[in-house]
């Protein structure tokens, strides 16, 4: 493992997404409005559910986000492909933040589940990642991860086997 802090700040994250935390050609978060969280306030490479490794981190949710006018109007909605996107993205930080090389890519996912709503009255959403494979070898590097994104305390999504992969290409 790479020595990185176990949370990160919403500049921490931008440096991420400037490709400045991992350096040049290596993991990187999306910039806003792509970037989908405000904070990550845990992160392991041996903890969580299966001791695999873990993030946990957290978004504000107010009303004026840009996804809110557009989908739907007159009755908005946060895209759920979005929660799953930013799961994808913690799936990837954590590999980065173990040091391991390469940009970041989502792979699949195995199951969705979508329960819930974020509409613009909540006030915070929770990413859960548990990883269940994290493998490193000469010709691959990938981390397959469960998750869940929770609205206010409620979960409002699960996925299952999310894979993202570093790829140095």
């Amino acid at each position: 493992m790479a020595n990185y802090p176990t949370s990160f700040d919403k500049e921490d994250l931008l440096k991420c997404a400037r490709g400045e935390l991992f350096g040049p050609g290596n993991a990187q978060l999306p910039e806003p409005p792509m970037l989908m969280m405000d904070r990550i306030t845990d992160i392991s490479e041996d903890r969580g559910l299966h001791e695999k490794g873990h993030v946990v981190a957290e978004f504000d949710i107010q009303p004026d986000l840009w996804f809110f006018d557009c989908h739907f109007p007159g009755n908005p909605i946060m895209p759920g492909c979005l929660g799953l996107d930013g799961l994808w993205q913690l799936t990837g930080f954590n590999l980065g933040w173990r040091g391991w090389q390469g940009r970041g890519y989502a792979l699949g996912v195995g199951e969705v589940k979508l329960t819930g709503m974020v509409r613009p009255d909540r006030k915070m959403l929770t990413y859960y990642v548990d990883f269940t494979k994290a493998i490193q070898t000469r010709r691959l590097t990938m981390g397959v991860a469960n998750g869940r994104v929770e609205a206010d305390g409620e979960t409002i999504y699960q996925v299952t086997d999310m894979k993202v992969a570093l790829s140095e290409n």
